[in-house]
């Protein structure tokens, strides 16, 4: 419930309508017109996060410095300043460097690291306005897709706690899932934003690789990376990468129909290795798809493209990852080596380290086939780009991960259907458009038959970012007036 004070300033607010539902648009409107005050809005965020902090969403909450921010921006409103996002608390994976906020990278060796400098995204969403609630909980240095971290513990799904969030932004998923920001930042090098988006049940959006800034962000792979942005709906991630962009205001479309839209669907490719239920949940979102207007055109990308995506991602994501980190660390003047790092890593992180990231392991790549990975890379990126060429599809379409969430107790090998699988798989349909630097976005369209939430994912071409969200917009629309 609106509390008495708040009350007070919204009176055109109906009773029953909580602060912590309000999603990034609706809170700066209404911030923007003095119905609510941002200090109210950021204490009722910090509340909920504090009594849901069961879940692990935050491994830093800055209550003073975002309370502080808050009156400042209530000040400003009241001076007349109109940004964008004025008085609007957003979480920031905790990946991102934060001038005066505890950035861990989600490794125990840096829990009282403070940087002097925020990461180019977090200065420019602050310039607009935006508000640094805390810092949201991560896979160990972004390596991995579960939620599981060791130092600042598992995050809990807010729809189950006992199964995973996915990862690697983890918390990110979890704190916009739970209510306890309108929007976080997060990070995808092979499905980081997309798969926690999907098994959490919000909108996660991945800009074409480096359309995004990078900076002040530890990475895993300089060919890959690409920041972004979770939140409850399409329309607050166009806010955001309006400002991340300095891209031009646009105005939504806002017509139900998906009149004059094609989607591609490959089943060879995306349906392999699928849930019954997801499967069956997707294939009927298709029809409803096609009841809004929309073509649906089925194609296939070859039969060796699942294999020819997976291998030369995993490659890169393992083989840059020494030489970017180490970088990052540098160039940051960060207090710890890569050394120290690997020494100190969980078991689970530290043994692909030892296998695959460390020269001289058994799975390190020679120069010679590193190299070699360019023109595999190519290779997926020609396949992908005839989506849109050669089929004339506006958007590729499919089921965002094969299954729901898996139980926490389970999360390295789990059931898909009747086949046994390790947590690997979770990404198997998010990683060809991170192959081929595409953007792509996944929207929850329902839940199973236990409570857990199914994603969709829509890849567009590259840099057709502003487009692809438009579309994912229309699609969300559609698929709520056909609920």
């Amino acid at each position: 419930m609106l509390n008495q004070q708040t009350r007070a300033i919204d009176a055109n607010v109906p009773e029953a309508v909580e602060l912590t539902r309000l999603g990034v648009s609706g809170a700066a409107e209404a911030i923007r017109r003095g119905e609510i005050s941002a200090e109210n809005y950021v204490s009722a965020l910090l509340a909920k996060a504090r009594r849901k902090e069961g879940l692990r969403a935050f491994i830093t909450l800055d209550e003073p410095g975002a309370l502080s921010a808050a009156r400042e921006a209530d000040k400003a409103r009241a001076k007349g300043v109109n940004a964008p996002l004025l008085g609007v608390p957003l979480g920031i994976k905790d990946s991102y460097l934060t001038a005066g906020v505890r950035t861990s990278l989600g490794v125990g060796a840096l829990k009282d690291f403070q940087p002097t400098e925020d990461a180019d995204a977090v200065a420019t969403l602050k310039a607009a306005g935006a508000i640094v609630l805390g810092k949201t909980n991560l896979v160990e240095l972004s390596y991995g897709l579960t939620g599981e971290n060791g130092p600042y513990g598992q995050v809990g799904n807010p729809h189950a706690p006992d199964h995973v969030t996915g990862g690697s932004s983890s918390g990110s998923a979890a704190a916009v899932a739970a209510g306890l920001a309108p929007a976080t930042l997060g990070g995808d090098t092979i499905g980081s934003i997309r798969v926690p988006a999907s098994l959490c049940g919000v909108v996660g959006f991945k800009p074409t690789t480096r359309r995004w800034p990078r900076g002040g962000v530890a990475p895993i792979s300089h060919t890959l990376d690409t920041t972004g942005v979770f939140a409850r709906g399409v329309e607050d991630c166009v806010l955001i990468d309006q400002v991340v962009t300095g891209a031009p205001a646009a105005e939504l479309d806002c017509r139900a129909d998906l009149k004059g839209t094609r989607f591609a669907f490959a089943p060879r490719q995306y349906l392999n290795a699928v849930d019954p239920e997801v499967e069956a949940r997707f294939r009927n979102t298709l029809l409803r798809l096609a009841e809004a207007g929309a073509e649906i055109v089925e194609i296939d990308l070859g039969g060796d493209f699942q294999a020819l995506a997976l291998r030369t991602t995993w490659s890169l994501f393992f083989r840059e990852t020494k030489a970017s980190l180490s970088d990052f660390l540098e160039r940051h003047a960060i207090p710890v080596a890569f050394e120290d790092l690997h020494v100190g890593l969980r078991a689970g992180v530290k043994d692909a380290w030892d296998h695959f990231v460390i020269p001289g392991a058994p799975g390190y790549l020679s120069e010679q086939a590193y190299h070699a990975l360019t023109a595999d890379r190519l290779a997926v990126k020609e396949r992908m780009s005839e989506i849109f060429t050669r089929h004339g599809a506006h958007a590729l379409i499919f089921p965002t991960t094969p299954c729901t969430a898996p139980r926490v107790e389970r999360q390295m090998q789990f059931t898909v259907g009747d086949q046994e699988v390790d947590f690997r798989v979770l990404a198997n349909n998010t990683i060809p458009a991170s192959a081929a630097g595409l953007p792509g976005v996944s929207l929850p369209i329902g839940l199973d038959s236990h409570d857990l939430p199914i994603g969709l994912e829509l890849d567009g071409p590259e840099s057709e970012d502003r487009a692809l969200l438009g579309l994912a917009a229309r699609v969300e629309k559609a698929l709520r007036a056909r609920q």
